[in-house]
C-alpha cells in the first residue's frame, strides 16, 4: 500500500471517528437522562402524534429510542460497520432532532436565538457530513 493510500485511509478513519463521537457522546447522555430532551421534543412529537394513524409510545420512550439509535449508528460509523446504512439512519434521525431542538426562528429571546442558530447550523453541517458518508 502506498503512503498516499495509507494517508487517505487514515483520514477517512479519523473523519468517521470524529463524526461518530458527537452522536455517541451526546446521545448516551440523553439516553441516561432523557428529561430535558423529552421536554424539547414534546411539541414536535405532539404534532406527529396527531398526524400518525397508530398510537405512538410516550415521548420519553421515543426520545430514548432515538438516542439509542444515534449511539448504535455512531458506533457503527466509528467501527466502519455498514457506515452508509448507519449514516442514512442518522440523517433520518437528525432532521426531526434538529427541528425539535434548534428551531431558532421560533425563539423570541434575542439572547438565546444566536446559540440556537449556531446549534442548528452545527447539526446541518453534521447532516451534510453524514450525507457525504451515505453517498459513499
Amino acid at each position: 500500500m502506498s503512503v498516499r493510500e495509507s494517508a487517505r485511509l487514515a483520514a477517512r478513519a479519523a473523519g468517521r471517528a470524529s463524526l461518530a463521537w458527537m452522536f455517541i457522546r451526546a446521545s448516551s447522555d440523553v439516553f441516561k437522562d432523557p428529561t430535558r430532551a423529552t421536554g424539547t421534543a414534546g411539541p414536535l412529537l405532539a404534532k406527529a402524534r396527531n398526524a400518525c394513524p397508530v398510537p405512538l409510545p410516550v415521548d420519553r420512550d421515543i426520545v430514548r429510542l432515538n438516542a439509542a439509535l444515534q449511539v448504535a449508528t455512531g458506533v457503527m460509523i466509528a467501527a466502519n460497520v455498514a457506515p452508509r446504512l448507519a449514516a442514512t439512519a442518522l440523517v433520518v434521525s437528525m432532521v426531526p432532532t434538529t427541528l425539535a431542538g434548534h428551531a431558532y426562528w421560533t425563539v423570541d429571546d434575542p439572547a438565546l436565538r444566536p446559540n440556537q442558530r449556531t446549534q442548528f447550523n452545527k447539526n446541518l453541517a453534521m447532516i451534510g457530513g453524514l450525507l457525504v458518508l451515505a453517498a459513499g
